[in-house]
């Protein structure tokens, strides 16, 4: 399977701000090959997929920084994983030892390769080959992930410094604080590995932002960030990593997957996100030359 069934990278015209934004959930491409492997429907093997989440951070292209994002279903390939985090229940051969098989996210089901879709329900008709997970990984997991570290390195190495915002939702019936003794709907979860993968000032950045568009926004629980934030983010050297996780049902019909008439409010509401973060990211870099363009 070539890259660019895998990726895209949508570029500014003038790359202006050391971020990258990063979408690996809200592809849509089920590969032929999958369904046949599959006992369920298309459109219930997208139930795991971040819904138009890329739409909505599309906004970052008007400030100036490129968005990395993923083509294939994530019910195909889970690329915000380790590499080989797979689930040894799902395949017909033994799983090499030195592979991540006991991980939390493996035991229930959603490792590099899931087993099971949002809903719980299991995706496969039976155990696949252990070639399968490879050849997915070989083929779509490692390109993107350079592609994604590329993006990341060329900023850092003009600038100094670079912030990954990764791009995520969440089902609304997952979320949920109760204060007092009433039940109060989260709208945001920012996760940046409880201060680990950020500046402090990037995450308050975010939050003064949504806060102030009237949202519900908590950190790091219950989503304090994926593979991608934790392993890029290194605020010592100068990179930053935050996840954003949007609650679906301010934008989406969860159950027949369209957008709702709340769409277009959460995309101006991200519109200004994006500004501030590319503001608060320039102040230092302004002198710095990024590339003419993402490539």
């Amino acid at each position: 399977m070539p890259s660019d069934d895998v990726f895209e990278i949508i570029a500014p015209a003038q790359w202006t701000a050391p971020l990258v934004f990063n979408s690996p959930h809200s592809g849509n491409t089920l590969p032929e090959d999958f369904l046949a492997l599959s006992r369920l429907d298309a459109r219930t093997l997208h139930l795991s997929q971040d819904c138009y989440v890329d739409e909505l951070f599309g906004g970052c292209i008007a400030t100036g920084a490129p968005m990395l994002r993923a083509l294939l279903s994530r019910s195909y390939i889970d690329l915000n994983r380790e590499p080989y985090e797979l689930d040894p229940r799902m395949f017909l051969e033994d799983v090499p030892r030195h592979f991540n098989t006991s991980s939390p996210r493996v035991t229930c089901g959603l490792g590099t390769l899931p087993r099971i879709v949002a809903e719980g329900q299991d995706i496969y008709r039976g155990r696949i080959p252990l070639a399968q997970a490879i050849t997915r990984i070989e083929r779509c997991y490692h390109p993107y992930h350079r592609a994604l570290a590329a993006l990341l390195n060329e900023a850092h190495q003009a600038t100094g410094q670079v912030l990954l915002v990764d791009c995520h939702s969440m089902p609304s019936s997952a979320v949920a604080e109760i204060q007092g003794q009433r039940e109060r709907r989260i709208d945001i979860v920012l996760g940046d590995r409880f201060g680990a993968s950020a500046d402090p000032e990037i995450t308050a950045t975010a939050e003064s932002c949504l806060r102030s568009a009237g949202l519900n926004v908590v950190r790091n629980r219950p989503y304090a960030g994926g593979f991608s934030t934790e392993n890029h983010g290194r605020p010592p050297l100068g990179r930053h990593a935050l996840q954003i996780e949007i609650n679906r049902c301010l934008y989406m019909d969860e159950t027949r997957q369209l957008k709702s008439p709340g769409f277009s409010e959460m995309k101006r509401v991200l519109d200004t996100l994006c500004q501030s973060l590319a503001n608060l990211m320039s102040v230092d870099t302004a002198a710095a030359e990024l590339p003419m363009a993402a490539e």
